[in-house]
């Protein structure tokens, strides 16, 4: 009776807990730089996100392993909901297979709690390189191999493993060259240096636009709203090719449910909103939230792919 009793006192305060959640500020751990690509767009998702929930989103930044500091950090933060994370494909696609010594599992130790966004990339060339579509692209790898670069931001980042992606489906011969990141990436191949890339959209279009590189193609599986006047990499050469950067909401396993439908809630409200859209488009990010559930199936699946592309490329970080 007197177990009952003490249930009865313990199920209400539990609920009431979650129904009270928010009654503090949230942290958002942002696991890449201050001002870099992935910083700009929590910080464009946050101060609406914060209306969402009604308090206010701090965000920290704890740059350092390709993410995995970060991630860690959360992975081992109190399940409350009061410490989110950032994470990316990079955090949750790529680094389980690149990084031997991984300290946080990246399915066992986080419940996802909704996409953001999927983030387009661009295949682009020098202006001197005498290939304008994905086609003769790979025409011209298969009778030139060996004799094509493509650049990348670094060794296990989207750009590299997009292009190793590329190298495996199309069948061709093409040499990997890794920078220091991407600004470094970019400079080479404006310059000749190198005669191809695949990189992020924020990075890619400005230099197809001004006309410092040539755009061939974006690695979406359908056209990108924000330059739809490009064909996507699968509907140009190669069928099925799909290589996008993605971004999204997690928090601790353990952390109850009720908190973590109502971050779900809070994140699908922001990312309708029209201003938050179209700032995140124009940064070449398309908002693309989803249930929790769908989330980790998605993950699922582009982990497998991710870790394909690894396996490829031989890539290993210790």
């Amino acid at each position: 009776m007197l177990g009952a009793s003490l249930l009865a006192l313990v199920l209400p305060m539990g609920t009431a807990g979650a129904q009270e959640y928010p009654d503090k500020p949230v942290h958002l751990i942002v696991p890449f730089p201050p001002g870099g690509g992935a910083d700009i767009l929590a910080r464009t998702v946050s101060p609406r996100l914060a209306q969402a929930l009604g308090k206010p989103i701090v965000i920290e930044n704890k740059p350092g392993a390709g993410g995995n500091v970060g991630a860690e950090y959360v992975a081992k933060s109190a399940p409350d909901g009061y410490t989110l994370l950032y994470g990316t494909n990079g955090t949750h696609g790529i680094n389980a297979s690149l990084y031997r010594n991984l300290r946080f599992d990246p399915v066992k130790d986080f419940i996802p709690v909704s996409r953001m966004t999927t983030i387009a990339a661009m295949l682009i060339v020098n202006n001197q390189f005498p290939v304008t579509t994905v086609e003769e692209l790979i025409r011209y790898a298969k009778t030139n191999p060996g004799k094509v670069n493509f650049a990348s931001a670094g060794n296990g980042t989207t750009s590299h493993l997009a292009g190793e992606l590329f190298k495996t489906m199309a069948g061709i011969d093409i040499v990997h060259v890794p920078y220091r990141g991407g600004a470094l990436a970019v400079t080479d191949l404006i310059g000749g240096q190198v005669q191809m890339m695949i990189d992020v959209m924020p990075n890619a279009y400005p230099l197809a636009k001004d006309g410092r590189a040539r755009g061939i193609a974006v690695s979406t599986a359908t056209r990108y709203p924000g330059a739809p006047e490009y064909p996507t990499i699968a509907e140009s050469g190669l069928p099925g090719f799909e290589a996008s950067a993605w971004d999204g909401i997690f928090v601790p396993t353990g952390t109850p449910a009720p908190i973590v439908a109502r971050l779900n809630a809070a994140v699908r409200e922001t990312l309708a909103d029209p201003e938050v859209a179209e700032a995140l488009r124009a940064r070449g990010a398309q908002p693309n939230p989803n249930t929790s559930e769908a989330f980790a199936r998605f993950i699922a699946d582009s982990s497998e792919k991710w870790a394909r592309a690894v396996r490829a490329s031989g890539a290993k970080i210790d």
